[in-house]
Parts: structure tokens; C-alpha cells; sequence
């Protein structure tokens, strides 16, 4: 295992953080908002939460942002190489990764109703 170094570990512990704090602020870590997001069926009632969209779009747009910053220096300041995935299509591996952790948050909702 290599050491990495003490600026790598730094920006990653200020990314998660600061990840973790928007998420915190906008309150996507209540399990109820983000059904209410997912509940399209409650459009027509006016039941629907679009906040999570402006939360993912505004996601979207730092990325893009810091992305295209980053890109105009050779080498990353932290790391020796850029870290790019190589996988350009979805494949079975993705798709059975996001249907286990979607299965596993709706299981984890602690006001979820008990049977017994």
C-alpha cells in the first residue's frame, strides 16, 4: 500500500465535509424529503418536493465549475495523476450497485413503520 500524501488525505477529509455539511444544510439527509422528492405521484395534489432537484442541479454546477478549473493545470496539486474514470457505459455491476443502496437506504429509514 502506498502513503499517500498529507495534502491528499487533507482535500479529501475538506471534500467530505464539506459534502456531508450541504447535504446537512439542504436537508437531504432526512429520509422523508427525499421521499417526498421521489413521490411523483403527488404532483397532481401539490405534494411533491422539487427541492432535491435545485440540490442536484446546483451539485452539478460546482462540479462542472470545479472541473473545468481543474483541468487547466497539468498535474493535480495533491495527487500525482488526474483520476478519470475509464468506464463509459452502464453496465450490470452499476445497475445492481444502485438498486442494493436504494434498497438498503428504504430499509434504513428509522421512523419507517414496524410490523409486529
Amino acid at each position: 500500500m502506498t502513503m499517500r500524501p498529507a495534502l491528499f488525505r487533507l482535500g479529501a477529509l475538506a471534500s467530505g465535509l464539506l459534502f456531508g455539511l450541504g447535504l446537512a444544510i439542504s436537508g437531504m439527509i432526512d429520509p422523508s424529503k427525499v421521499k417526498a422528492f421521489l413521490d411523483i405521484a403527488a404532483i397532481p395534489t401539490g405534494g411533491w418536493d422539487p427541492s432535491l432537484a435545485f440540490v442536484m442541479a446546483s451539485a452539478v454546477l460546482v462540479s462542472m465549475a470545479a472541473l473545468r478549473i481543474a483541468h487547466r493545470h497539468r498535474h493535480p496539486i495533491a495527487a500525482a495523476t488526474f483520476a478519470t474514470p475509464s468506464a463509459r457505459r452502464v453496465d450490470a455491476p452499476l445497475v445492481l450497485g444502485s438498486i442494493l443502496f436504494g434498497i438498503g437506504w428504504g430499509l434504513s429509514d428509522p421512523r419507517a413503520p414496524q410490523s409486529g
